[in-house]
């Protein structure tokens, strides 16, 4: 039975979540620990991930790692930024909706990227696994490749400024896409007025949720944060800085 949980004396029915550097490090998996709670919300609230991330990263970060659980039908799931909704039908993930962008959208977006990141000095030689990534509904520029360590992405672009010299550049030439500063070393490109609040007034409206029913937590709700738009919407928000400060404010709502 779906209760939601209680935070400040105000009860929330669903608990969304930004996934890398929110719930687990990026692109790794979630820690035992953080299962475990997850587990425990989803036994009393909906939850949701939403992140620019594609499903497969879903799959190896969270649904591997929290295996076969009661309670699958309370989470939902929102791929690249919420232009892919899927949740469990009963007996497999389904895909409800997909807000793909077509070929010649993916390839022009590829192109301008690529080029922009060569002229701006910023496509690097040393990279782990692709630089350039067609998610279907999301194009996206991983400056260091998908799978380059953690510690490798902190230090590539610590203000920003690569990222935000990327992304100005790219949208410049991509007038009729939104270019987006990703995860801490990437570019998200997808269809025009797609971001995370995109997705959360999707699921919503799905669900029959209010802004008043969610309670949001994420790394990146400053200014220009692809967290921001949440909380712009009107979601209570909390700030959290690595998995391990979100374990422990979950935890106090969770637990108590």
């Amino acid at each position: 039975m779906v209760n939601g949980v209680t935070r400040d004396g105000k009860t929330y029915k669903l608990v969304m979540f930004d996934l890398d550097d929110t719930l687990a490090p990026s692109k790794t998996a979630m820690s035992d620990e953080m299962v475990a709670l997850f587990r425990e919300l989803l036994s009393t609230s909906l939850g949701c991930i939403i992140s620019g991330g594609q499903y497969g990263q879903f799959q190896s970060q969270v649904l591997d790692r929290l295996g076969d659980f009661p309670d699958r039908a309370n989470l939902h799931l929102m791929p690249t930024n919420g232009t892919r909704y899927i949740r469990w039908s009963g007996d497999e993930w389904d895909t409800v909706y997909a807000e793909d962008l077509s070929s010649e959208q993916k390839s022009l977006a590829m192109k301008v990227v690529e080029q922009g990141a060569r002229d701006l000095g910023l496509w690097e030689e040393k990279t782990w696994g692709p630089i350039l990534e067609d998610r279907g509904s999301q194009v996206t520029f991983s400056a260091l490749g998908q799978s380059a360590p953690v510690d490798a992405k902190a230090a590539w672009d610590p203000d920003g400024r690569k990222k935000e010299s990327l992304r100005a550049y790219a949208a410049e030439r991509l007038p009729e896409l939104e270019v987006r500063s990703g995860g801490s070393t990437s570019v998200d490109i997808t269809a025009k007025g797609i971001d995370k609040a995109f997705g959360a007034r999707r699921l919503m409206e799905i669900l029959g949720l209010t802004v008043d029913d969610i309670l949001f937590f994420g790394d990146r709700l400053d200014d220009g944060g692809n967290d921001r738009p949440v909380a712009d919407l009107g979601i209570d928000s909390v700030h959290v800085h690595g998995w391990e400060d979100t374990y422990t404010k979950l935890g106090a709502v969770v637990r108590g």
